[in-house]
């Protein structure tokens, strides 16, 4: 099978490796090697070329080595003139087309990585006047390639991708932030009853709600910048499996110091390079510190869905921007879709991180192989992530409106206001309230009030909504 996202006239050019020859498009940058990927690997159909991020660092490793020989005096000013050329375009965004390969494969990434020495090496071509094809003067691997392994060169890159996607993943969850702090203001006066085992608790204010849901993405947020961090270690230098093999002394540090300076970033060589070249515990610590964001994300949902619930036989204490009618049998019903399709990627999310896991633990000897999906994983994390917390951002927090009769409603006819009571009337006291008001369905107000346990006054001001949602010395 073979996917092109460019022209091709039919023309073609021979190319061989390790297995024989095939025949090239000539239109294409990419070659052999990566038309053998093609053909082979049609599995999770996320292709590289729709992630730009990806592509791009690659051309920030690639630039990194190729400076560093260039500084140990291992390629000549030409070439390493043309590949910095060629590896400048793919940072802009240059050539998505021809990185046509599936982002799950076979080979712990050999594909992604020859996809981008085969780019560069023919697009550096074309910059010093020769064909493409014609690797004698500048080669994939000879070249392009030198002083590095798949190994190195893959994780290295997919590190910097994912730290390129980690900032749109940061400005989402920054974006909803913002958005349920407008809502912590707007409801800061409407009391309501909090719940807990979802039965009524004591009373605290829609805005403080939506204050806990600020406060819980800001929490999230702070551990995956944590996790961000840690993918700024990379292992290039490392070549093969740690050793080195390849590349000449100081070439390590060099290729760092070089791809430091390209980002901008605080990029570091990792400690120990046989280490670092079968683990992928940062891949693990970055989907797990998603994972979390989920959770807490499906739990936000949870709520919405249940204090929006009815409209006349549930809570009812919001109300969420209706978005499409909800049955094709019952006339006038609205669900709440926003919310439902949130929970969805959040379990996707938590599965993801599963596969991450699953896919760490499987590391033999001096390699992990299962490299690919685990980078598939994360940005398939992350990409849904951000389209659902800009769609419920958009779609539903910024439209909700509080339902202030309903809420005051249940407070005053709560159970749970007693236990604004028991310093002044004590434990005892408050259960045989409780007791009574239950069985018998009248107010705890009216009880308290027939019972001669406190005045009107004492009573009023002990069940002031102001000072019943936040610590406070009352004096009667």
């Amino acid at each position: 099978m073979e996917r092109f996202g460019f022209p091709v006239s039919g023309k073609t050019r021979t190319e061989h490796d390790l297995l024989g020859t095939k025949e090239v498009p000539v239109e294409a940058l990419y070659g052999i090697q990566t038309l053998r990927c093609i053909e082979n690997f049609d599995i999770s159909r996320d292709y590289l070329s729709e992630y730009p991020e990806f592509i791009k660092a690659l051309g920030i490793v690639k630039m990194g080595a190729v400076l560093a020989n260039h500084q140990l005096g291992l390629v000549n000013d030409q070439i390493k003139d043309a590949i910095v050329a060629a590896c400048q375009e793919l940072i802009d965004g240059k050539h998505l087309e021809h990185f046509p390969i599936d982002m799950v494969q076979g080979g712990a990434g050999t594909s992604v990585n020859m996809n981008a020495n085969e780019v560069i090496a023919n697009r550096a071509l074309e910059i010093i006047g020769k064909e493409r094809g014609q690797y004698e003067f500048i080669g994939p691997n000879d070249h392009v390639n030198m002083a590095q392994s798949t190994n190195d060169a893959y994780p290295s890159a997919m590190h910097i991708g994912l730290y390129l996607t980690h900032f749109k993943v940061r400005e989402a969850l920054q974006a909803i932030m913002d958005s349920f702090a407008k809502k912590e203001e707007e409801f800061a006066h409407i009391i309501k009853m909090g719940r807990t085992q979802l039965q009524d608790a004591v009373p605290m204010t829609m805005g403080q709600t939506f204050g806990a849901y600020k406060f819980a993405i800001k929490h999230e947020l702070s551990r995956l910048e944590k996790a961000a961090k840690e993918l700024l270690f990379i292992n290039m230098g490392a070549t093969a499996i740690g050793t080195g093999i390849t590349s000449e002394p100081g070439y390590a540090q060099a290729c760092i110091n070089h791809i430091r300076e390209i980002t901008g970033w605080d990029i570091r060589l990792a400690e120990d390079l046989v280490e670092a070249t079968n683990d992928t515990s940062s891949m693990v610590f970055y989907a797990s510190a998603l994972k979390m964001i989920a959770i807490r994300l499906s739990k936000i949902s949870n709520d919405l869905r249940i204090l929006s619930s009815g409209p006349r036989a549930g809570l009812a204490e919001l109300s969420l921007p209706p978005k499409q009618p909800g049955s094709s049998i019952m006339p006038g019903k609205v669900n709440p879709v926003i919310p439902e399709v949130v929970n969805q990627v959040c379990f996707k999310v938590i599965a993801n991180e599963m596969a991450v896991s699953l896919a760490s633990e499987a590391a033999q000897l001096e390699l992990n192989v299962m490299e690919p999906v685990m980078v598939q994983s994360i940005v398939e994390s992350s990409d849904w992530l951000i389209r659902a917390l800009d769609t419920l951002r958009i779609e539903c927090i910024d439209g909700i409106k509080a339902n202030e009769e309903n809420c005051r409603h249940y407070v005053e006819h709560s159970i749970g206001i007693v236990t604004a009571l028991k310093p002044f009337i004590g434990y005892s006291n408050c259960t045989e309230i409780a007791k009574e008001a239950l069985k018998t369905g009248g107010s705890v107000y009216n009880l308290v009030m027939e019972k001669g346990l406190l005045t009107k006054e004492q009573l009023d001001t002990i069940l002031d909504p102001k000072h019943m949602i936040k610590p406070t010395k009352i004096k009667l």
